[in-house]
């Protein structure tokens, strides 16, 4: 059986390796029959790969397109499949952390992406403003499309590597959402010198469920590191990636 993602009107499905091409679009012209809103279905060829975690995909049936319109939490998105790495398993953790945002809050988005998680924030919070650095030109041109898009303004769009663009920042933020991608690469270094005293950071970090307790003790020897310490407040699995491998957010508080 084939697993899927919608995607507003694209889905993209994984088919076993055995599978043939002529089921595989059998399989992607009952999709669309049977599936409302659905226009265009492509068949996921690997996983995430490289520093932006892009994927490619193959067009199997419908509209010959791998741009996709995307709706969530009152707002709507719309990015390229292939060049712009996005989650929509994410969307209650966007909703969760808009929650808990405060009033007059200024929150630094990391690795914003197509700004799902700076504009979900902006839309259903009370921020003051959301920044959102993202590494990737394309996906960059479409976080200030969809800004627009959601008529928000008090979101800010930084295109570049996030070590660079805000080494040199006097702003302090309230808040920080590291929506790391699968890297080796922790980027609290960065993080540490931009959150305020008494700012909370959300982390997130992809771990076997037997292996959580490392992501725990990583925050506390990078925070030993910059000089700061830290408290847990909560750490809780945001999403199955693999057997027993869970992505987990880690909210704590920088004191």
């Amino acid at each position: 059986m084939a697993n899927y993602d919608i995607i507003g009107n694209i889905a993209i499905v994984k088919f076993s390796r055995k599978e043939k091409l002529k089921d595989k679009k059998k399989f992607a012209l009952n999709f669309l029959k049977n599936t409302k809103n659905v226009r265009t279905v492509l068949e996921k060829s690997n996983k995430f790969s490289g520093r932006l975690r892009t994927q490619k995909t193959k067009y199997l049936a419908g509209e010959k397109t791998k741009e996709a319109l995307y709706h969530e939490n009152g707002c709507v998105f719309r990015f390229n499949v292939d060049s712009c790495y996005f989650s929509p398993r994410l969307s209650s953790e966007r909703k969760e952390i808009s929650s808990i945002v405060k009033k007059g809050e200024k929150v630094l988005v990391m690795f914003g992406g197509v700004a799902p998680f700076a504009i979900v924030i902006s839309k259903l919070s009370k921020a003051e403003k959301v920044v959102s650095v993202e590494l990737g030109r394309e996906c960059s041109k479409y976080a200030l499309e969809n800004v627009k898009r959601n008529k928000l303004n008090n979101v800010e769009i930084v295109q570049g590597d996030v070590r660079k663009k805000l080494e040199r920042s006097k702003e302090k933020f309230d808040r920080i959402v590291m929506a790391r991608p699968n890297l080796k690469d922790s980027f609290l270094d960065a993080a540490f010198p931009l959150i305020k005293n008494k700012g909370i950071i959300h982390y997130y970090g992809f771990y076997d469920e037997d292996k959580r307790g490392e992501l725990l003790e990583l925050i506390r020897k990078e925070a030993l590191r910059a000089r700061n310490k830290v408290k847990i407040l909560k750490t809780k699995k945001a999403g199955e990636i693999g057997k027993r491998k869970f992505r987990y957010r880690v909210d704590f508080r920088v004191i």
